[in-house]
């Protein structure tokens, strides 16, 4: 299966809670943090509403 690694490149300083609890839902919180998720559309539906927040790199 698939999975994703989500690295924080940006601050949340300045976004909105809702996108700050994203963040949080990912397993990120500090710039650097990378954390590998499953490619699940739950998760693909998190990353979109923070795109501008972080990178998503394709591993198997």
């Amino acid at each position: 299966m698939a999975a994703l690694k989500v690295t924080q490149t940006r601050s949340a300083i300045g976004s909105k809670p809702k996108q700050r609890g994203t963040l949080r839902a990912l397993g990120l919180g500090r710039i650097g943090r990378s954390n590998v998720l499953p490619d699940r559309p739950e998760i693909r539906g998190m990353l979109a509403k923070v795109p501008h927040l972080v990178v998503v790199e394709e591993t198997d």
